[in-house]
């Protein structure tokens, strides 16, 4: 007889219809209850730390370090990310809305490849979610050096400076302390059993955490976005060229390196998803225009998670088909 699933089964099972009934609930609080809802966002970074925390409890440094041995693997990713990414970002920067803040705030997510739920979407969508998973510390340091370049040349005249103080913090709060103490549960499990117990416990709120953190971020900036939607508006057609671009730009590069199907798909997912979640205490760190730029940000987390269900039924099927 086949074995009752357990709570953390069922979630997982669930994740998506999850996610996206948090997005909604953080839609309706933010719309309803306004002052309270604008006052989550300092929860936003900390709700983040843990989950990245638990997503990085799952990559031994045993993986890590065979993951940065996978140089064609990493090769594309980075390839497309830091190279083909900035080139269709740049295309596309024109169409922007002409203020600063909204130019600042798209641009910035636009740059960052996504580090936390591109791994659960990948997997869904039968994409080599490990090989990724190992490579997201690489993706993230990475963006905190490259983004910044990036950012002062698309903005060109320097009407919004970009300070790298606030990634250097994001990168210590978000990467260096979520990473080490990973591999500090990790080494406390393999010696006891008691850390074995609680090192699992850990990995069974990565659902829960998500469903916080997207229900958080969304609900403290659905106000921003209500009173300025008019503005924030033009964004929205960009966000939805970027994934169309970068999901068949990722499938032709992909196609052309003779990646096979699963880490294709990861890649192609790499590509076409973006940090929101992550870059978003980055632009509410903005010295002007902060609020704007980071419902901005958040208006890109709702664009791409629909588009990401879109992907996963579109990859599914396509696999089924094979």
């Amino acid at each position: 007889m086949q074995a009752t699933a357990t709570v953390p089964e069922r979630l997982e099972q669930h994740q998506v219809a999850l996610y996206l009934l948090a997005i909604g609930a953080g839609l309706g609080l933010g719309l309803t209850l306004t002052s309270a809802a604008q006052s989550m966002d300092v929860a936003v970074t900390p709700l983040l730390a843990a989950l990245l925390y638990v997503t990085f409890l799952q990559v031994k440094a045993t993986d890590l370090a065979a993951s940065l041995r996978d140089r064609k693997f990493l090769a594309v990713v980075l390839s497309v990310n830091f190279v083909i990414v900035p080139a269709v970002v740049a295309a596309l920067s024109p169409l922007l809305p002409a203020d600063d803040a909204i130019r600042v705030g798209a641009l910035l997510v636009l740059l960052c490849p996504c580090v936390d739920y591109v791994v659960v979407f990948a997997g869904l969508a039968g994409g080599d979610n490990q090989r990724l998973l190992a490579a997201t510390p690489l993706l993230l340091l990475a963006q905190m050096l490259i983004v910044p370049v990036y950012l002062t040349l698309l903005l060109g005249d320097g009407r919004a400076a970009i300070d790298p103080e606030p990634f250097l913090w994001a990168f210590a709060i978000l990467i260096v302390v979520p990473l080490a103490l990973a591999w500090v549960t990790q080494a406390w499990a393999a010696r006891s059993d008691v850390g074995r117990r609680a090192g699992d416990a850990a990995s069974t709120t990565m659902v829960p955490l998500m469903m916080a953190v997207l229900f958080t971020a969304v609900g403290s900036q659905i106000p921003r976005i209500d009173s300025r939607f008019d503005d924030i508006a033009g964004v929205i057609p960009v966000y939805v060229a970027f994934l169309a671009l970068m999901t068949i730009i990722g499938l032709v590069v992909v196609r052309g390196c003779r990646l096979t199907p699963t880490s294709g798909t990861a890649v192609v997912f790499s590509g076409a998803t973006r940090n929101s979640l992550v870059v978003l205490p980055l632009a509410l760190a903005l010295p002007v225009g902060a609020e704007l730029a980071a419902a901005t940000v958040i208006t890109q987390t709702l664009v791409e998670l629909i588009g990401m269900v879109i992907l996963v039924w579109v990859f599914t099927y396509a696999a089924r088909r094979r």
